[in-house]
């Protein structure tokens, strides 16, 4: 999970449950998200990477590089 990319689909940022979908086992999946730097901010849209993952379904996310 940790490296995985993924596109926000509910505002990630300071003090919001965000959510970001993410491809896993052939298929697409939603997992709860957080920034992984606490002040960051995700729009819907926004490509991340997984920096961690808590399962069963909260990620901590980061920037992607594209």
């Amino acid at each position: 999970m940790v490296g995985s990319q993924g596109r926000v689909t509910g505002q990630v940022g300071p003090g919001l449950v965000g959510e970001v979908l993410i491809e896993v086992r052939g298929g697409v999946e939603a997992f709860y998200a957080y920034p992984s730097i606490p002040e960051d901010s995700f729009d819907i849209g926004q490509r991340v990477v997984v920096v961690e993952y808590l399962p069963p379904r909260t990620v901590y996310v980061a920037p992607a590089i594209v």
